[in-house]
């Protein structure tokens, strides 16, 4: 299926390839005013691989234990999200979203188009997201998640990876069973997140806004996040009651959670949003896909 419209959200194109690396530019920025403080600038180059005890201090950042649970997962005014009930195991998760700063010295490079260190990293494809993870893994001395010849996630495995969808659902309601995290009413969505009609036409610095209940910066707002699901429009009535993980295949993975250029609406705790991984040579980095890691964590942790 594709990509849902949004209202006074841009369209984005479903077929944009590129070479991989290459400095990024859709034609929704070039037509849009920047910022007079802030230009985007083009891909780095990529630079030597960082000194591997540097990296692991590096790639290290605060995370949040989600403990187990259950809660209603969807959302009743959108055809893909049908309201049900889901069991999530204990997990942790990423406090920020992954920075610039983070994924340069990490991997090497930033194809961020908005720069910044503490920026949000952009521009990346869901197959950048997973090849972060499985190399913050490898620098900590965990287990890698992923497969990258396959994209198989390994679940069992103790290092990072993207979370399911019903994760991050479940992290960003907190609780709650309202259409946001702090209620039904858009009004005091400025106060959580950047959206369209607050960041001044590009992505921010994370954790300037307030967390939600569990004290997650900008799970909602700033950069879309890269979820490990295959998104299917009707998946919701065949999914399992525990810990779903989406579809086995699919065309376009899940991102969830609304960003800088986009409206309120999609900033809805339920509301699902998918998109191209792009697995190898072509790519569809936009300027407004991000991500954060989550781990496992004890099964005996419950809410």
């Amino acid at each position: 299926m594709a990509r849902k419209s949004l209202g006074t959200a841009f369209v984005l194109s479903s077929l944009l390839v590129l070479l991989n690396g290459c400095g990024r530019e859709t034609p929704e920025a070039r037509s849009q005013t920047q910022a007079p403080d802030e230009k985007p600038a083009g891909t780095n180059s990529p630079r030597p691989a960082p000194d591997s005890a540097k990296a692991v201090a590096d790639s290290k950042t605060e995370m949040i234990l989600i403990a187990a649970g259950r809660f209603t997962m969807g959302d009743k005014n959108e055809v893909d999200s049908r309201p049900h009930e889901v069991a999530v195991s204990a997990f942790y998760m990423d406090k920020f979203l992954v920075t610039q700063e983070q994924f340069q010295k990490v991997m090497g490079s930033n194809p961020s188009r908005w720069k910044g260190d503490k920026n949000p990293v952009e521009q990346v494809r869901w197959s950048d997201a997973v090849r972060f993870c499985n190399k913050r893994s490898e620098l900590e001395g965990l287990q890698p998640c992923y497969d990258t010849n396959t994209w198989q996630c390994n679940f069992d495995a103790i290092g990072y990876r993207l979370p399911t969808e019903a994760e991050w659902e479940y992290a960003c309601r907190a609780g709650t069973t309202t259409a946001y995290f702090f209620g039904d009413n858009s009004a005091k969505l400025g106060d959580y997140a950047w959206y369209e009609k607050n960041s001044g036409g590009r992505p921010r610095p994370v954790g300037q806004k307030q967390p939600n209940p569990w004290g997650l910066y900008d799970i909602c707002g700033n950069v879309w996040e890269w979820c490990n699901d295959f998104y299917k429009v009707d998946y919701y009535p065949e999914s399992p009651k525990q810990d779903p993980r989406g579809p086995t295949t699919g065309e376009n993975k899940v991102l969830r959670g609304g960003a800088w250029r986009f409206s309120e609406e999609s900033a809805r705790s339920g509301y699902r949003y998918n998109e191209n991984p792009g697995y190898s040579d072509v790519c569809f980095g936009y300027d407004i896909y991000g991500f954060r890691c989550v781990r496992k964590a004890p099964s005996e942790a419950v809410r």
